[in-house]
């Protein structure tokens, strides 16, 4: 007897459809090429005219200043704001004070947000998922004005320079970013090596992370030095003596009281002191905007680089 067997016939696999490969359109690229060369223009326009116009009129005369005929070009050029401004003793002392506050306030800031950002950083710390949140509690809840004012006056730094230097010393997002750099820049492994050559947590800090996180150095310190240049509403809070007074402090009471510079007789006979203030506010604008853009290319591209932390891993 013979039996005969079939096969069995596996089934077939189903067809892979593949998506049509998109053809770019060469018309449709231009114009969107040319929509954003637009917007940039426009918006690069929007900045610079205002900054040329302010560059104009702090090299023009008083009354092309006063008179409103200042554009783009300097009329009857003249150096008369900077020689105002450079000469008077309150803003040199105002300008000498920013320098300090930011040089001082910048390496406290930093000091302090390292030493806090490197714990939080190493995964074997106790605690350390508590104290993040603590930390970023802070940054959604604050104690309020009067609260603040009320321990910088507990502490006696009122009209001292430390009520600029301490109360706003370490932000919660430089903290993030310091934190954040730190546990992706630096492997675990790093930390074991140094610890099984007999290493402390002080040598790790000053011997491993600090030379690795240069970078990071940089971009912390121009946030806090750009934060400390700019700032006068601590001083206006917290100061009381001319001497102590910031540069922004300085310009703010030209700007708004047009008190100080250009107020004493010798100069009000020379030249009508709504004018000579007119002027030294463009002066003073420019004056106050040179150290921040004399520092910045230095650490731009790290800069760039930390506003990048965290953003893509891998």
């Amino acid at each position: 007897m013979v039996t005969t067997t079939t096969a069995r016939q596996e089934p077939a696999a189903p067809a892979v459809t593949r998506r049509p490969k998109r053809v770019k359109d060469p018309f449709v690229d231009r114009v969107f090429m040319v929509v954003v060369y637009v917007l940039l223009v426009t918006f690069s326009l929007i900045v610079l005219v205002p900054l040329l116009n302010i560059v104009a009129s702090s090299f023009s005369s008083p009354g092309a200043v006063s008179g409103g005929r200042v554009t783009l070009w300097p009329v009857e050029p003249s150096l008369r704001g900077y020689e105002i401004t450079l000469s008077d003793p309150q803003i040199l002392r105002g300008f000498a004070n920013s320098l300090f506050y930011t040089g001082v306030g910048t390496l406290i800031s930093v000091v302090l947000t390292l030493a806090i950002a490197y714990p939080l950083s190493r995964r074997t710390f106790v605690g350390r998922r508590t104290l993040t949140l603590a930390v970023v509690f802070t940054m959604l809840f604050t104690g309020g004005l009067i609260p603040t004012y009320l321990v910088v006056q507990s502490l006696g730094m009122l009209d001292t320079r430390w009520a600029l230097l301490l109360p706003q010393a370490v932000g919660v997002w430089q903290v993030i970013i310091a934190t954040t750099y730190l546990r992706q820049s630096i492997p675990d492994e790093l930390y074991e090596a140094a610890m099984i050559d007999g290493a402390s947590d002080l040598r790790i800090l000053w011997s491993v992370v600090l030379p690795l996180a240069k970078p990071l150095i940089a971009v912390v310190a121009l946030m806090y030095a750009i934060i400390q240049w700019n700032s006068y509403f601590d001083a206006l809070l917290y100061l009381r003596s001319d001497d102590l007074y910031p540069l922004q402090l300085v310009l703010r009471n030209i700007l708004i009281l047009n008190t100080g510079a250009g107020s004493s007789g010798d100069v009000a006979s020379q030249l009508e002191r709504q004018q000579l203030a007119d002027l030294l506010k463009y002066s003073l604008v420019v004056v106050s905007t040179v150290p921040v853009l004399l520092i910045y290319p230095l650490v731009a591209r790290y800069f760039t680089k930390g506003l990048l932390i965290g953003a893509v891993k891998g």
